[in-house]
Protein backbone atom coordinates (compact mmCIF):
# COMPACT_ATOMS: atom_id res chain seq x y z
CA UNK A 1 0.00 0.00 0.00
CA UNK A 2 1.47 3.62 -1.02
CA UNK A 3 1.69 5.90 2.20
CA UNK A 4 2.31 9.64 2.62
CA UNK A 5 6.15 9.73 3.93
CA UNK A 6 6.06 13.28 4.67
CA UNK A 7 6.80 13.25 8.17
CA UNK A 8 4.77 15.88 9.64
CA UNK A 9 1.52 13.84 8.25
CA UNK A 10 3.10 10.44 9.63
CA UNK A 11 3.66 11.93 13.00
CA UNK A 12 0.45 13.62 13.45
CA UNK A 13 -1.21 13.50 17.13
CA UNK A 14 -4.56 11.89 14.92
CA UNK A 15 -3.00 8.79 15.07
CA UNK A 16 -2.18 8.52 18.79
CA UNK A 17 -5.84 10.14 19.52
CA UNK A 18 -6.86 6.79 17.00
CA UNK A 19 -4.72 4.27 19.15
CA UNK A 20 -6.58 5.41 22.65
CA UNK A 21 -9.89 5.42 21.03
CA UNK A 22 -9.70 2.01 19.59
CA UNK A 23 -8.73 0.76 23.23
CA UNK A 24 -11.72 2.94 24.55
CA UNK A 25 -13.81 0.96 22.13
CA UNK A 26 -11.93 -2.29 23.03
CA UNK A 27 -12.49 -2.08 27.17
CA UNK A 28 -16.07 -0.24 27.03
CA UNK A 29 -17.33 -3.66 24.43
CA UNK A 30 -15.75 -6.15 27.27
CA UNK A 31 -16.68 -4.29 30.10
CA UNK A 32 -20.46 -4.32 29.37
CA UNK A 33 -20.84 -7.90 27.77
CA UNK A 34 -22.42 -9.88 31.27
CA UNK A 35 -25.12 -6.93 30.79
CA UNK A 36 -28.24 -8.30 29.55
CA UNK A 37 -29.76 -6.56 26.56
CA UNK A 38 -33.80 -6.11 28.07
CA UNK A 39 -36.14 -6.00 25.05
CA UNK A 40 -34.92 -8.49 23.09
CA UNK A 41 -33.99 -12.27 22.65
CA UNK A 42 -30.49 -11.67 22.26
CA UNK A 43 -28.03 -14.40 24.63
CA UNK A 44 -25.54 -11.63 24.99
CA UNK A 45 -25.12 -7.30 25.28
CA UNK A 46 -25.93 -6.70 21.41
CA UNK A 47 -24.10 -3.33 22.66
CA UNK A 48 -20.16 -5.24 22.86
CA UNK A 49 -20.64 -6.14 19.28
CA UNK A 50 -21.84 -2.67 18.36
CA UNK A 51 -18.44 -1.36 20.06
CA UNK A 52 -16.19 -3.95 19.02
CA UNK A 53 -17.38 -2.91 15.10
CA UNK A 54 -16.91 0.72 15.94
CA UNK A 55 -13.29 -0.57 17.10
CA UNK A 56 -13.05 -2.03 13.74
CA UNK A 57 -14.11 1.04 11.97
CA UNK A 58 -11.36 3.37 13.78
CA UNK A 59 -8.50 0.67 12.86
CA UNK A 60 -9.78 1.04 9.66
CA UNK A 61 -9.51 4.84 9.54
CA UNK A 62 -6.23 4.14 11.19
CA UNK A 63 -4.97 2.45 8.11
CA UNK A 64 -6.55 4.92 5.46
CA UNK A 65 -4.98 7.84 7.14
CA UNK A 66 -1.86 6.40 7.07
CA UNK A 67 -2.09 5.20 3.19
CA UNK A 68 -3.12 9.25 2.71
CA UNK A 69 -6.55 8.60 2.20
CA UNK A 70 -8.30 11.46 3.86
CA UNK A 71 -11.67 11.31 1.47
CA UNK A 72 -11.96 7.34 2.20
CA UNK A 73 -11.58 8.13 5.60
CA UNK A 74 -14.26 10.52 5.70
CA UNK A 75 -16.36 7.93 4.09
CA UNK A 76 -15.91 5.59 7.48
CA UNK A 77 -16.28 8.74 9.88
CA UNK A 78 -19.39 9.32 8.15
CA UNK A 79 -20.33 5.65 9.10
CA UNK A 80 -18.81 5.33 12.66
CA UNK A 81 -21.15 8.98 13.11
CA UNK A 82 -24.20 6.04 12.07
CA UNK A 83 -23.04 3.77 14.55
CA UNK A 84 -23.26 6.34 17.14
CA UNK A 85 -26.66 7.16 16.35
CA UNK A 86 -27.77 3.67 16.16
CA UNK A 87 -26.70 2.61 19.24
CA UNK A 88 -28.33 5.36 21.00
CA UNK A 89 -31.50 5.13 19.54
CA UNK A 90 -31.29 1.06 19.78
CA UNK A 91 -31.15 1.71 23.58
CA UNK A 92 -33.74 4.77 23.82
CA UNK A 93 -36.09 3.03 22.00
CA UNK A 94 -35.93 0.02 23.94
CA UNK A 95 -36.05 1.45 27.07
CA UNK A 96 -38.77 3.90 25.99
CA UNK A 97 -40.53 0.52 24.90
CA UNK A 98 -39.79 -2.31 26.90
CA UNK A 99 -42.31 -3.31 29.63
CA UNK A 100 -43.40 -6.46 31.72
CA UNK A 101 -46.61 -6.73 29.26
CA UNK A 102 -44.21 -5.59 26.15
CA UNK A 103 -40.80 -7.11 27.11
CA UNK A 104 -39.68 -8.32 23.51
CA UNK A 105 -39.08 -4.72 21.29
CA UNK A 106 -40.17 -6.35 18.33
CA UNK A 107 -38.14 -3.75 15.74
CA UNK A 108 -35.02 -4.00 18.12
CA UNK A 109 -35.43 -8.22 18.15
CA UNK A 110 -35.83 -8.09 14.55
CA UNK A 111 -33.24 -5.97 13.49
CA UNK A 112 -30.66 -8.59 15.88
CA UNK A 113 -31.94 -11.09 13.40
CA UNK A 114 -31.61 -9.86 10.08
CA UNK A 115 -35.52 -9.29 9.08
CA UNK A 116 -35.94 -6.01 9.77
CA UNK A 117 -34.05 -3.01 9.00
CA UNK A 118 -33.77 -0.20 11.54
CA UNK A 119 -35.59 3.60 10.56
CA UNK A 120 -33.54 6.07 8.59
CA UNK A 121 -30.77 8.12 10.01
CA UNK A 122 -32.97 11.21 10.43
CA UNK A 123 -35.94 9.53 12.35
CA UNK A 124 -33.23 7.95 14.41
CA UNK A 125 -31.73 11.16 14.86
CA UNK A 126 -34.66 12.96 15.87
CA UNK A 127 -36.11 10.63 18.55
CA UNK A 128 -32.87 11.09 20.46
CA UNK A 129 -33.26 14.23 20.12
CA UNK A 130 -37.06 14.29 21.71
CA UNK A 131 -35.97 11.95 24.20
CA UNK A 132 -36.35 12.89 27.71
CA UNK A 133 -33.49 10.75 29.12
CA UNK A 134 -31.15 12.37 27.42
CA UNK A 135 -32.54 16.08 26.97
CA UNK A 136 -30.00 17.88 29.03
CA UNK A 137 -26.94 16.85 26.98
CA UNK A 138 -29.07 17.22 23.48
CA UNK A 139 -29.40 20.78 24.35
CA UNK A 140 -25.82 21.29 25.26
CA UNK A 141 -24.24 19.24 22.24
CA UNK A 142 -26.67 20.78 19.26
CA UNK A 143 -26.60 24.23 20.56
CA UNK A 144 -24.23 24.97 17.29
CA UNK A 145 -24.31 23.33 14.16
CA UNK A 146 -20.89 21.51 14.61
CA UNK A 147 -22.62 18.35 14.22
CA UNK A 148 -24.56 19.46 11.01
CA UNK A 149 -21.23 20.62 9.52
CA UNK A 150 -19.31 17.23 10.04
CA UNK A 151 -22.18 15.09 8.54
CA UNK A 152 -21.97 17.69 5.75
CA UNK A 153 -18.21 17.64 5.28
CA UNK A 154 -18.82 13.21 5.56
CA UNK A 155 -21.27 13.24 2.46
CA UNK A 156 -19.15 16.57 0.62
CA UNK A 157 -16.09 13.86 0.57
CA UNK A 158 -18.30 10.14 0.55
CA UNK A 159 -19.96 11.64 -2.80
CA UNK A 160 -17.20 13.46 -4.21
CA UNK A 161 -19.19 16.99 -4.09
CA UNK A 162 -15.59 18.84 -4.05
CA UNK A 163 -12.71 18.47 -6.72
CA UNK A 164 -10.51 18.96 -3.91
CA UNK A 165 -11.88 15.93 -2.06
CA UNK A 166 -10.65 13.63 -5.12
CA UNK A 167 -7.47 14.91 -4.29
CA UNK A 168 -7.10 14.26 -1.16
CA UNK A 169 -7.53 10.29 -2.10
CA UNK A 170 -4.28 10.45 -4.01
CA UNK A 171 -1.59 9.40 -1.70
CA UNK A 172 0.92 10.14 -4.63
CA UNK A 173 0.38 13.92 -5.45
CA UNK A 174 1.92 16.53 -3.35
CA UNK A 175 -1.02 18.56 -1.37
CA UNK A 176 -0.13 21.27 0.72
CA UNK A 177 -3.72 21.06 2.38
CA UNK A 178 -2.92 17.61 3.04
CA UNK A 179 -2.08 18.16 6.84
CA UNK A 180 -4.71 21.11 7.30
CA UNK A 181 -7.48 18.31 6.29
CA UNK A 182 -5.74 15.98 8.56
CA UNK A 183 -5.44 18.71 11.44
CA UNK A 184 -9.74 19.02 10.32
CA UNK A 185 -10.33 15.30 10.23
CA UNK A 186 -9.15 15.15 13.36
CA UNK A 187 -11.34 17.65 15.37
CA UNK A 188 -14.13 16.21 13.60
CA UNK A 189 -13.54 12.43 14.94
CA UNK A 190 -12.94 13.95 18.24
CA UNK A 191 -16.23 15.81 18.62
CA UNK A 192 -18.47 12.33 17.16
CA UNK A 193 -16.16 10.56 20.04
CA UNK A 194 -17.66 13.74 22.32
CA UNK A 195 -21.52 13.14 21.01
CA UNK A 196 -21.40 9.43 21.35
CA UNK A 197 -19.69 9.12 24.78
CA UNK A 198 -21.34 11.91 26.62
CA UNK A 199 -24.97 10.30 25.19
CA UNK A 200 -23.73 7.16 26.59
CA UNK A 201 -23.27 8.81 29.84
CA UNK A 202 -27.01 9.59 30.11
CA UNK A 203 -28.79 6.66 28.07
CA UNK A 204 -26.59 3.94 30.11
CA UNK A 205 -24.37 5.48 32.44
CA UNK A 206 -24.07 1.85 34.48
CA UNK A 207 -21.65 1.14 31.55
CA UNK A 208 -19.18 3.27 33.04
CA UNK A 209 -19.01 1.02 36.19
CA UNK A 210 -15.61 -0.42 37.69
CA UNK A 211 -15.39 -4.11 37.83
CA UNK A 212 -15.54 -3.61 41.82
CA UNK A 213 -18.45 -3.99 42.81
CA UNK A 214 -19.24 -6.97 40.18
CA UNK A 215 -16.23 -8.84 41.28
CA UNK A 216 -17.38 -8.87 44.83
CA UNK A 217 -19.96 -10.85 44.32
CA UNK A 218 -18.52 -13.11 42.32
CA UNK A 219 -16.69 -13.76 44.98
CA UNK A 220 -19.32 -13.86 47.71
CA UNK A 221 -18.50 -10.96 49.44
CA UNK A 222 -20.52 -7.67 50.33
CA UNK A 223 -19.38 -4.92 48.03
CA UNK A 224 -18.37 -1.71 49.51
CA UNK A 225 -21.27 0.81 50.31
CA UNK A 226 -21.71 3.18 46.69
CA UNK A 227 -18.90 0.75 44.66
CA UNK A 228 -21.58 0.20 41.95
CA UNK A 229 -21.21 4.22 41.17
CA UNK A 230 -17.52 3.92 40.65
CA UNK A 231 -16.01 4.53 37.12
CA UNK A 232 -13.79 2.31 35.22
CA UNK A 233 -10.53 3.55 35.41
CA UNK A 234 -10.30 3.34 31.25
CA UNK A 235 -13.44 5.26 31.16
CA UNK A 236 -11.96 8.05 33.91
CA UNK A 237 -8.89 8.21 31.57
CA UNK A 238 -10.88 8.51 28.61
CA UNK A 239 -13.03 11.11 30.48
CA UNK A 240 -10.25 13.64 31.52
CA UNK A 241 -8.19 13.31 28.38
CA UNK A 242 -10.94 13.79 25.98
CA UNK A 243 -14.29 15.20 27.53
CA UNK A 244 -13.26 17.31 30.44
CA UNK A 245 -10.04 18.46 28.18
CA UNK A 246 -11.84 19.73 25.06
CA UNK A 247 -15.28 20.30 25.79
CA UNK A 248 -15.53 21.50 29.72
CA UNK A 249 -18.84 22.65 29.02
CA UNK A 250 -19.90 18.88 28.25
CA UNK A 251 -18.07 17.43 31.49
CA UNK A 252 -19.93 19.17 33.68
CA UNK A 253 -23.53 18.45 32.15
CA UNK A 254 -21.98 14.99 33.10
CA UNK A 255 -21.16 15.20 35.96
CA UNK A 256 -24.37 16.96 37.39
CA UNK A 257 -26.83 14.68 35.83
CA UNK A 258 -24.58 10.81 36.59
CA UNK A 259 -24.67 9.07 39.33
CA UNK A 260 -21.57 7.59 38.33
CA UNK A 261 -18.68 8.92 40.58
CA UNK A 262 -16.31 10.92 38.17
CA UNK A 263 -13.43 12.79 39.37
Amino acid sequence: MMRVTDKEYQNHPVFDDLERYIAFYERLSQSVFHWITVGTRAICNIDSYVFSSIKGTLLSIMEILRAGRINDAYALLRKYHDSAIINIYTNLYLEDKATLENFIVEQIDNWTKGVDQLPEYRKMYQFIIDSSSVAPITTLLFKDKRYKKIRERCNDHTHYNFYKNVLLNDSEIILIERVSALNEFRVDMRDLLILHSALLFFAKDHYMMSSDYVDALDCGMTPEPDSEYWVAPFVQKFFKQTIEKHRPDIAKEIKENTNMQLE
